[in-house]
């Protein structure tokens, strides 16, 4: 298969014209555990995840608040204020931790349309734990 030059610049042209399309992280997303479902939706000028599902539902005992720590953990926020971080396709905000009751700075990253990376950071974003989640809608 021989490409020629104006076909090459034919095609150039053709990608340079489309729409960008931008990375959308709302929806519905699984822990690749199968563990727990978040969703993910806007809140304010910001996106927001809600637990939407836990394969064992329990309560938010770890809570540093005494008064949630009764509440069960479906319906509870965990995902917080993501924002724009300055690079394509990621978000940058808090993420509550169930597992130790506590906070994090958090960062969520698009992995094409279909993965979402959702990472808790210390020391100013030196050290980050995170995994790789899979869209369910």
């Amino acid at each position: 298969m021989k490409i020629t030059v104006a076909g090459l610049a034919a095609g150039l042209t053709l990608m340079l014209t489309l729409p960008a399309q931008a990375a959308d992280a709302r929806g519905e997303w699984a822990r690749p555990s199968g563990s727990s479902r978040i969703k993910i939706a806007s809140c304010g000028g910001a996106l927001c995840g809600t637990l939407v599902w836990l394969k064992s539902p329990r309560k938010d005992v770890k809570n540093p608040d005494p008064a949630k720590r009764s509440r069960p953990l479906v319906g509870s926020r965990t995902v917080l204020g993501m924002k724009p971080s300055g690079k394509a396709g990621q978000w940058k905000g808090k993420v509550y931790n169930a597992e130790d009751g506590k906070t994090y700075t958090g960062f969520m990253t698009m992995d094409g349309n279909n993965k979402l990376k959702l990472e808790g950071c210390v020391l100013g974003g030196l050290i980050c734990k995170g995994e790789t989640w899979s869209r369910v809608r």
